[in-house]
């Protein structure tokens, strides 16, 4: 099975759903990343695109797609659907994972409202949070206990972003799994990733 998952920038899907692909990258299904900007706003990019692609790897990912837009700029237009879209055609993904459209960051929401429309054939969209998600309130949980350690050394590969979080004394290795263990209990296990679903098809 073929899996998309669609970030603003780099490190966005790690926290979002790095655990997810870790576990569908071991099970023998193929990851696909998209990202579509460098987050040059956030640090260098040519660092961050390094980040991302060691990211890449650890994970198991087959490819990483990059979609050169300019990061804090990303443009809610048809460039961006069709180029969204094109990944899609390409790879043809079973489930695809986007961020969650309610968020503080402009690009997210830009992202999103896209990948909404880039994904209106595909089977699975799936919306993951990142620690600018507001109001997000899953109701999917993937356990990823087994993986947990293995998702924070995915931030920690983005080691430019670690402790860029503004908040005094925080890491984003501490706020993942904080998130972690609120979202596991949610779902009644120790450590989960929660989703919300803007589609879910099956066959019966």
């Amino acid at each position: 099975m073929n899996v998309l998952a669609i970030g603003a920038h780099p490190d966005d899907i790690e926290f979002g759903c790095g655990g997810t692909l870790l576990k569908y990258a071991r099970k023998g299904h193929n990851v696909y990343l998209l990202i579509l900007t460098m987050g040059g706003t956030g640090g260098d990019p040519e660092e961050r695109t390094n980040e991302q692609n060691k990211s890449a790897e650890y994970m198991g990912a087959k490819q990483i797609f990059w979609g050169d837009f300019k990061d804090t700029e990303l443009p809610l237009n048809s460039e961006l659907i069709n180029k969204i879209e094109g990944v899609i055609n390409k790879i043809k993904p079973k489930v695809v994972f986007i961020s969650s459209l309610e968020d503080t960051h402009q690009d997210h929401r830009t992202a999103t409202k896209a990948s909404i429309s880039a994904t209106r054939y595909v089977k699975e969209v799936l919306c993951f949070e990142v620690p600018s998600s507001i109001n997000f309130q899953p109701k999917i949980f993937v356990d990823i206990g087994e993986v947990l350690d293995d998702k924070l050394e995915l931030l920690k590969i983005h080691a430019s972003q670690v402790d860029r979080t503004k908040v005094e004394n925080l890491t984003i290795l501490e706020s993942a799994e904080s998130c972690a263990i609120f979202r596991g209990y949610q779902g009644r296990v120790k450590y989960a990733e929660g989703f919300t679903a803007v589609r879910i098809v099956r066959t019966i």
